[in-house]
């Protein structure tokens, strides 16, 4: 069996086939507010940690997506920042709500210089590393196993667990997911990608595929054939 190269990645996630691309969303919203969708592939609710800084001039994200699989290369942790870069506001509240490996940040601003009328400026900053500090930026990776198996990692962020679809046909395992557009996002994100190229034209029952789905991220166990 062969598959994408491990650690395929790009700068938008390279399974998208339709919706707003990118791994961040930001939406002006009406009485001085801001929308912010950010892809934490992996990451359940209870890792998920905002800080605002005493200045209130940035806002910083932390995340870690654990290992759920013994084949998983690494933790992956998060970090986002998003920072005013005028002198005229400050921010003063948020509310977020995270879900299949999306956070979706909803932030105010108060205007701090009545001599000056409200700004939309800001700076946004994105990081992501593995626990061993390495760089983690994939959204694949595969791994052939002693027993024959091949182990697939495949992000796929927004998509809730029941939205996933795999099915074998023509030596390809082939994985789609619908992520719907939840809150202030911009449309519904639809990925597709041929996961897995058997050694030939061969089908089989796609339950033989096993699969574990949670936080945005699924991973399969394809058996040889």
């Amino acid at each position: 069996m062969a598959a994408v190269p491990e650690g395929y990645y790009e700068s938008t996630n390279p399974f998208l086939v339709h919706g707003p691309r990118g791994f961040e969303e930001f939406k002006l919203l009406e009485g001085f507010g801001m929308y912010v969708r950010m892809d934490f592939p992996g990451v359940p609710e209870e890792c998920v940690r905002i800080s605002l800084d005493p200045a209130k001039k940035s806002l910083a994200v932390y995340a870690d997506a654990p290992k759920v699989h013994r084949y998983d290369l690494a933790q992956r942790k998060y970090l986002s920042v998003i920072e005013t870069v005028c002198r005229c506001c400050v921010f003063d509240r948020f509310t977020y709500q995270m879900s299949d490996g999306v956070l979706r940040l909803h932030l105010s601003k108060s205007n701090i210089d009545p001599r000056r009328s409200s700004c939309i400026e800001f700076k946004y900053s994105a990081f992501g590393e593995d626990i061993s500090g390495n760089d983690m930026d994939e959204s694949y990776e595969s791994k052939q196993l002693e027993d024959g198996n091949l182990y697939v990692r495949l992000d796929m962020p927004g998509v809730p667990k029941d939205n996933f679809t795999v099915s074998v046909a023509n030596g390809k395992v082939n994985l789609t997911g619908q992520a719907p557009a939840l809150r202030h996002d911009s449309g519904s994100r639809l990925y597709s990608a041929d996961v897995v190229m058997l050694s030939g034209p061969v089908d089989f029952p796609s339950h033989r595929v096993k699969t574990i789905i949670k936080n945005g991220v699924i991973r399969l166990l394809v058996p040889p054939v």
